[in-house]
């Protein structure tokens, strides 16, 4: 476990950053190199904060705690590449605050046990390949909550210096599937890597347990988004619906399993 002080920093920077960047703040959706930088800061200590704890000892840490943080930390990685290139106005408030959220688990959470067969090159690369999957679906996630709160302002339901600055609807939706179609991609990867490392391990290729289910079910569900967008042209709430049902699927596979068997059950 990393010094309490250094938990503490890697939160207050998040959580600094991610009011000052909130939607409907001033300056929350500038582009310049400001936004794209400045989560850097807090990234570079929370890696660290990740590495102690992940590789602490033999073997690879990843229970609930940092199963999250992990997420986080990629999540807030692949903004701060993305936005590079990407219009990602008012999402880093999101990210930031969700990362500042996971670190504060991490940092009051017990060190969980290594992981079976982590030393395995399959395990590893499935793990990799997951953890990008899970951190383009977050920041996926966050994206349509976002879209949401540019569709309500149409209503009328939230006050208009919320998504004032925001790009129009439109492109947030295109920027959504965009981020759909290479998380699927991840996803899809994940599965098969996952079959692989069932193989080499049981001597089977799929093993049916709760990981596998809600996994199969996520790629199921992002599946009929794609397709649904391709032949239906879905957009608007069905797509933030569907996009939310299946991010909720896919921590499930992982995350929730380990939430229930450490947190609830303590094992």
């Amino acid at each position: 476990m990393s010094d309490p002080i250094l938990y503490t920093l890697c939160i207050i920077t998040y959580l600094a950053l991610a009011t000052w960047f909130w939607p409907g703040r001033p300056g929350c959706c500038r582009m310049d190199w400001v936004p794209r930088l400045l989560p850097v800061i807090p990234l570079v200590l929370h890696l660290y904060l990740l590495n102690v704890d992940v590789f602490e000892g033999q073997g690879i840490h990843l229970g609930f705690s940092t199963s999250i943080s992990a997420v986080a930390a990629l999540s807030v990685m692949t903004y701060a590449v993305a936005s590079w290139r990407y219009h990602l106005a008012g999402l880093q408030g999101f990210v930031l605050a969700f990362a500042g959220a996971a670190v504060a688990i991490e940092a009051i959470s017990p060190v969980s046990h290594a992981a079976i067969h982590s030393d395995m090159p399959a395990f590893q690369l499935h793990l990799a390949v997951a953890f990008a999957a899970y951190a383009l679906f977050t920041i996926a996630a966050l994206h349509a909550l976002l879209i949401a709160l540019a569709e309500k302002h149409l209503h009328k339901a939230v006050p208009p210096t919320i998504v004032a600055d925001l790009p129009p609807l439109l492109t947030l939706e295109k920027l959504l599937f965009r981020m759909i179609q290479a998380g699927f991609v991840l996803l899809t990867l994940t599965l098969a890597s996952g079959i692989l490392f069932s193989e080499e391990i049981f001597g089977k290729a799929l093993v049916l347990n709760h990981k596998t289910v809600f996994g199969i079910a996520s790629w199921l569900i992002f599946a009929a988004l794609l397709l649904g967008r391709r032949i239906k042209g879905w957009r608007g709430r069905t797509a933030i619906h569907w996009t939310l049902a299946g991010f909720i699927s896919l921590m499930l596979a992982y995350v929730g399993v380990k939430f229930v068997l450490e947190v609830l059950l303590g094992r």
